[in-house]
């Protein structure tokens, strides 16, 4: 028998409620299907199995928040007996909705089961939910209001923003930061993109993300110091190279879910996988498993960004690379002064598990990958 926990999703997580589950007692399991659906302060969670099975009970029901860790069900072997009876817990399915949409729906009034869904999987998102309120017709009169003027009274911290502040807090607390940064000559490479997105469909267009991500996960194989975890004060090294890619969300907040094994992917894919995340970041509907594994982070700012980006690592990480918005600078060639597209390229890695030496080699790998684009 296989107990099925609470997963931690990221370092700032200590607990989560259980939304929705999507496989029920009897329902037959394999590696990586979705069995639940989880809130966190990061939004809603899809939740994958990692064993093959057959789910036998379902223990805490949905609507309960519950520490990480915690068994919310169990999975036992097809030749396993059950220890419950399948029909037990065949219980109506709950809506799938983003807590966002399960939030505004509360305060209009609005049952969240009668709205069609258009995010991710047809999971209700705001934007239906306010959808729905608009062509409900005007609601109910509010009571009148007291004469007397409300006393303004500061708005406190989402819940993201402060598991955000929990989490950088620690990571500027107990790691050892430090940081260095170089400024990278980007034109061979923006060449090489816009005569590679010529003929491109928009769709199949790359962006500089793509190469971002990519010089960085091909340059690890040379420093495998800057790609794990600093935990029980020794650096594990990541089981692949899974870089988290920072994504703003619209209504305030961050996540940085991973791209998994992105050394072995192509950059077509890479710019696939990344498009997908945001899409599904900022619609609440993220895999456990692209947030609980990132081991190196990549911030990209984009063309409104600043000039560059100085991160505070997320632990038990122990680098993050920053690259600033793209600009044109003078720059000294063969003698002659040219205007070059420039990024400003940072690294803030854990003291303990590298030295400034070894953060200017790699700095300098990536430099050297993004100047031949060609071979990434």
């Amino acid at each position: 028998m296989h107990e099925f926990r609470m997963p931690m999703l990221g370092a700032d997580m200590e607990a989560g409620t259980l939304v929705e589950w999507l496989k029920h007692p009897g329902d037959a399991v394999k590696r990586g299907d979705i069995i639940a659906v989880v809130d966190t302060q990061k939004g809603a969670i899809e939740v994958e199995v990692f064993e093959d099975g057959v789910v036998d009970r379902e223990i805490v029901p949905v609507g309960t928040e519950v520490p990480v860790g915690t068994v919310l069900a169990t999975i036992r072997r097809p030749d396993e007996p059950a220890s419950a009876p399948v029909a037990a817990s065949r219980v109506a399915r709950v809506v799938r909705a983003v807590p966002a949409a399960r939030r505004r729906a509360a305060e209009l009034g609005i049952d969240v089961s009668m709205v069609t869904g258009t995010g991710p999987g047809g999971a209700v998102t705001r934007d239906d939910v306010e959808r729905a309120a608009s062509t409900a017709g005007p609601a109910p009169a509010a009571p009148a209001a007291s004469a007397a003027p409300a006393t303004p009274r500061p708005a406190a911290a989402s819940g993201m923003r402060a598991a955000i502040g929990a989490a950088m807090s620690r990571g500027k607390r107990e790691i050892p930061h430090y940081y260095l940064t170089t400024t990278i000559d980007l034109d061979a490479a923006m060449r090489w993109l816009r005569a590679r997105n010529e003929n491109a469909q928009i769709t199949g267009r790359l962006l500089p993300i793509a190469l971002f991500i990519k010089a960085v996960a091909t340059s690890i194989a040379m420093f495998p110091d800057m790609n794990g975890f600093w935990i029980d004060g020794a650096l594990q090294p990541g089981p692949g190279v899974h870089v988290g890619c920072a994504i703003a969300l619209r209504g305030g907040g961050l996540v940085a879910p991973a791209v998994h094994d992105a050394d072995r992917k192509d950059l077509t894919t890479i710019m696939r996988a990344v498009l997908d995340l945001t899409a599904r970041a900022r619609a609440g509907s993220l895999k456990s498993s692209e947030l609980a594994d990132p081991t190196i982070t990549v911030t990209s700012l984009g063309d409104e960004g600043a000039d560059s980006a100085f991160g505070i690592i997320t632990p038990p990480q122990v680098a993050l690379v920053g690259f600033g918005r793209i600009v044109e600078q003078p720059r000294a060639v063969s003698g002659a002064v040219v205007v070059r597209p420039v990024v400003t390229a940072t690294l803030a890695a854990d003291h303990r598990a590298s030295d400034g030496h070894r953060g200017g080699l790699f700095l300098a790998a990536i430099e050297r990958r993004l100047q031949q684009p060609e071979v990434l």
